[in-house]
């Protein structure tokens, strides 16, 4: 992890340095941090998270679509092959997803599979505070979902793993 920086230092940053450092809070999805960009000068780092958070609300379908099909399978074969960006390999960790029992490895392959089948993307969930038998509950109940409902709940996800992330790289 890299030094934290103030919300002030973010702020003075040029709009490509701006990018470059908060382009990953969002995974593989540097628009985010584009789109917040122009929002700037900010007073506190929560209302830079909440203009990212907005920018990804306000997106197109589309492009909403895309940030969530850019976050890995939990436990999936991108975790298995080491392609994590290193934020998603210790926030899996973290939640204990690399120390995974057989079964419930092939638990999680299942619900993948399924999940990814049903709606057509990946399994999002924050998962700080969560271990891997809270996940496997949020899974299986997330599976009973509507597209609609499912879309909203990986967008909440996965602005709630931006607030995480982004509060490593910056503070007030």
């Amino acid at each position: 992890m890299s030094v934290q920086r103030s919300i002030q230092d973010i702020n003075q940053l040029s709009p490509a340095q701006f990018v470059e450092l908060l382009g990953g809070i969002f995974e593989h999805s540097p628009w985010v941090a584009e789109r917040a960009c122009v929002q700037r000068p900010f007073a506190l780092v929560r209302d830079l998270h909440q203009a990212m958070a907005d920018a990804v609300m306000s997106a197109p379908l589309p492009m909403q679509l895309a940030l969530i099909r850019a976050h890995p399978e939990l436990a999936g074969k991108a975790a298995v092959r080491g392609e994590l960006t290193a934020e998603s390999m210790r926030e899996q960790s973290g939640a204990g997803l690399s120390e995974c029992s057989a079964d419930e490895f092939a638990t999680l392959q299942k619900l993948n599979a399924s999940y990814n089948a049903k709606f057509g993307f990946p399994f999002v969930i924050a998962v700080r505070g969560h271990d891997r038998h809270s996940i496997i509950a949020h899974f299986s109940r997330r599976l009973e979902s509507t597209q609609e409902v499912e879309t909203q709940e990986c967008l909440e996800q996965i602005i709630k793993i931006g607030g995480f992330r982004l509060a490593d790289v910056v503070h007030d």
